[in-house]
């Protein structure tokens, strides 16, 4: 139950933020800005071409995670400034805005570590199907979503 209170709180948080820069990464690595948290599906056609939509409209479709890069235009380069002297802060950004981003990047790191720990501490773990109902993920499954969320952690809080 803590773990979808966790899941429901990250997510609740996330969508009141507004005016915000999201990215994703493609199949293939290619990085993508969006500047609206509406749900994206991406899937890997026969020919190894990468597609991507805002329905999950192809079989093989799965969602994307969108990360928060900063709060602002899309038209901001996510290069960092090459006179600033800090290779953290990004072009157009000020000391406000840095701040700000800063704070909710601590902020995703130490939920995606709580999650994280949840995950590794839970007894068994589960997810709910159409109807509601708990299935229980096998040993392999859990290693899998321990990993995965592993790697988010790592990713949120690099």
């Amino acid at each position: 139950m803590r773990i979808v209170f966790a899941l429901l709180l990250v997510f609740a948080c996330a969508a009141a933020a507004h005016a915000d820069i999201w990215k994703w990464v493609d199949a293939n690595g290619n990085v993508h800005l969006v500047d609206s948290k509406t749900a994206i599906y991406t899937w890997v056609d026969e020919l190894g071409d990468v597609h991507y939509s805002d329905t999950p409209g192809h079989e093989g479709a799965v969602s994307v995670q969108l990360v928060w890069v900063s709060s602002g235009k899309l038209e901001e380069p996510e290069q960092p400034e090459e006179d600033s002297g800090s290779g953290d802060a990004f072009s157009g950004e000020t000391p406000e805005q840095r701040a700000e981003r800063e704070q909710a990047e601590a902020y995703y790191c130490k939920r995606a570590t709580e999650i994280y720990d949840s995950y590794v501490n839970a007894p068994q773990l589960f997810k709910t199907n159409e109807k509601g109902e708990r299935e229980y993920l096998s040993d392999e499954e859990m290693e899998r979503t321990i990993a995965e969320t592993r790697a988010k952690k790592d990713e949120a809080c690099r």
